[in-house]
């Protein structure tokens, strides 16, 4: 049974468990809801992904922006 959901922010930047083919495994968010929205930061390329595939494969996050106040 899955837990709560992972809190995600715009703009968080996530290591993901498997490499893009242009050798990149940093990634982006830039868009959130039941589909993330990514963009590779070594080559820019944008996907959209199922919020339960991100979670899932994220190894780490890189940067994070201080999360919303209100």
């Amino acid at each position: 049974m899955p837990g709560p959901p992972i809190a995600l922010y715009m703009d968080d930047v996530v290591a993901l468990r498997k490499r893009h083919p242009c050798g990149g495994d940093t990634w982006r968010i830039v868009r959130l809801g039941a589909d993330i929205g990514l963009r590779c930061l070594t080559c820019g390329h944008r996907v959209l992904v199922r919020r339960s595939a991100v979670e899932r494969d994220i190894k780490r996050f890189v940067e994070r922006p201080l999360a919303p106040t209100d």
